[in-house]
């Protein structure tokens, strides 16, 4: 059974909530430190010790600093007791992620005002599909597009689209708010029942987790039609 510490000379075994994949997902990485953000890449230990310990040893190579560790090659981590070559890639990764994160421009989300806004975002990739596909657009509190997802594709029907597909990414990206989106490959934005059905069942859902559903908008060719507009 795990416990927090044993006999004189033994190493601590901590308990499932205090390691620091458990940590991260109650806590969020900001309350990590380096060491179990590096932990959690690693991923877990072995001979040579748990994940965390090898974490250990990976800065203490560094001197502490995450600068230093930076410009580590995977053969030069390698020397480092529990890094072999799946570790020492992962480490090296995680570094240029971070490193190609800080290089990218910030750019301000796609604000959506209206359905012909939503249609100019959406239409370019939808308009020519040969098959119907059903997506969500997530939005922030300003109603910039947080994430564009893909919910089905093939015949919209209101029995196969379910609301769990839609509100559990809003959830998890703390949406304000959400805006349904598919194409008519025939080239008809004309809402059929089908359609509007799926549309209730969205806004009930929307409203027992308390994220709206602001729109439905079809897109046909150059066209497009809201549900919204349409009552």
């Amino acid at each position: 059974m795990p416990r927090r510490g044993g006999l004189k000379g033994e190493a601590e075994t901590p308990l499932p909530a205090d390691r620091p994949r458990e940590r991260l997902e109650r806590l969020g990485p900001a309350a990590l430190s380096a060491e179990e953000l590096l932990a959690a890449v690693i991923g877990s230990g072995g001979e040579t010790g748990s994940a965390r310990e090898v974490a250990r040893r990976v800065l203490e190579r560094s001197g502490g600093s995450l600068r230093h560790l930076a410009r580590s090659t995977p053969a030069g981590l390698r020397r480092v007791a529990g890094v072999g070559p799946a570790v020492s890639t992962r480490l090296v990764a995680a570094i240029e992620l971070g490193r190609r994160l800080r290089d990218e421009p910030w750019q301000d989300p796609e604000v959506l005002r209206g359905a012909a806004d939503v249609h100019r975002f959406m239409a370019p990739r939808l308009r020519d599909l040969l098959q119907e596909e059903f997506h969500a657009l997530l939005l922030n509190a300003q109603h910039g597009v947080l994430r564009d997802v893909t919910v089905t594709r093939g015949i919209l029907d209101a029995s196969l689209v379910h609301p769990r597909e839609v509100f559990r990414p809003a959830i998890e990206e703390s949406a304000a708010a959400v805006i349904l989106v598919h194409n008519h490959p025939s080239g008809d934005p004309t809402p059929s029942a089908e359609d509007h059905a799926v549309t209730r069942q969205m806004e009930r859902a929307g409203r027992a987790v308390g994220i709206p559903v602001l729109d439905h908008v079809v897109v046909a060719g150059s066209g497009y039609r809201s549900l919204l507009a349409g009552g």
